[in-house]
């Protein structure tokens, strides 16, 4: 990539501005996203992701948000190498990542989740508890099956728990904050969309009543943490097996499914797509994040293919991409249509991005190789 003196000017003076998510200062605009890993053995974060995740703190990336972890209920995920956020041996181990980011200069918080009907019947972590959802169903790219367990009153109880907890924990262990994954089609969001919640009572129904689950959990969530502790929320339009999925189809719906979680307690929305450059809805430039601090006067984080040419879901056909250039990104933020942008598999690429955004050595960055990645160090 090669920029211009003035875009390397410009990047490094919007770039590290600080800002403030709740009661967190964070000390520049570049976030990293959430990615799965697999790399812990046991749901056990070792040596290998401290140094994983304080190589890019070291390297100017001001707030992490971790690969998803699993809350403390049977049936959260199906990998017994995806990472854990409750029981001793996991929580030890994350207590190591925060302290090595600290150190680093970083901020960090996890990334909370619960995987909900995507979980399979040949999952090797906890064999035997079932899939779950708002209505047992399942939604994949051949379609649609009701082949799993629809959620009772006391399985919402145990999940809404389980998300307090693994909050409650975060802070006790040194965390920044939480991040609740409310994307991509997992649990939270299959409450959020009409597709997979077909419930009768008082979790189904419009736009708003869909939307009690997940405002249930914000509650809890920030119930157990104090109040200066951000909580953020990840949401999406689009699912892992439906990429054109659509929660809202105008500002309005949106603004009545995101009105519940603001008033709950999210300190902060971490709006995902999957090309952060294209506008939400028809008659404005707004993207996802835009719209959504519109709506809520929340600080907002951007996602979707920062720093490269082209979709990143081409990626897992193996695909590489050139680097993009940042100009309108940076447009963006310096007229405050959202206010951080998290950054994957750039920043995957290359441990280095932050710093040499931050720098203005634009012609350092590498084009983006998936066969590059196989360790992920």
């Amino acid at each position: 990539m090669t920029a211009t003196e003035s875009t390397a000017s410009r990047a490094a003076e919007i770039l590290s501005r600080p800002v403030e998510l709740g009661g967190l200062s964070v000390p520049n605009r570049i976030a990293m996203a959430p990615m799965t890993r697999m790399f812990s053995p046991g749901g056990v974060p070792g040596e290998d992701v401290v140094s994983y995740y304080a190589r890019r703190a070291a390297a100017g990336v001001g707030l992490i948000v971790t690969e998803g972890t699993y809350v403390g209920h049977d049936s959260a995920g199906e990998s017994d190498r995806v990472p854990r956020f409750h029981g001793e041996e996991q929580l030890a181990g994350w207590a190591k990542v925060a302290a090595a980011v600290h150190e680093a200069g970083g901020r960090i918080v996890p990334q909370l989740w619960h995987i909900g009907m995507t979980r399979r019947p040949e999952a090797r972590l906890n064999p035997g508890a079932p899939a779950m959802g708002p209505s047992g169903i399942r939604v994949g790219r051949d379609g649609e099956s009701q082949d799993g367990h629809t959620m009772t009153a006391r399985d919402l109880d145990d999940v809404i728990a389980a998300f307090a907890d693994s909050a409650a924990a975060a802070e006790r262990i040194g965390f920044d904050g939480v991040e609740l994954h409310g994307a991509h089609g997992y649990l939270i969001d299959q409450f959020l969309w009409e597709r997979t919640n077909r419930r009768a009572d008082g979790h189904g129904g419009d736009h708003v009543a869909r939307t009690r689950f997940a405002a249930e959990i914000v509650a809890a969530v920030r119930a157990a943490v104090s109040p200066g502790f951000p909580v953020v929320f990840r949401y999406s339009q689009w699912k892992s097996d439906a990429y054109d999925a659509r929660l809202a189809e105008t500002p309005q719906h949106l603004e009545a499914i995101l009105a519940p979680l603001s008033a709950a307690g999210v300190d902060a929305f971490h709006a995902s797509t999957r090309r952060y450059w294209l506008p939400e809805f028809d008659g404005s430039d707004l993207n996802l994040a835009g719209w959504t601090k519109k709506l809520t006067g929340k600080p907002t984080i951007t996602v979707g293919s920062v720093g490269l040419d082209g979709d990143f879901i081409r990626s897992f056909a193996g695909e590489g991409f050139a680097a993009r250039g940042i100009d309108d990104l940076l447009d963006r933020l310096e007229r405050d249509e959202f206010d951080m942008v998290a950054v994957g598999r750039a920043l995957l690429q290359d441990p280095e991005w932050a710093a040499k955004v931050l720098a203005g050595r634009f012609d350092e960055l590498a084009a983006y190789d998936p066969a590059a990645l196989r360790t992920l160090s």
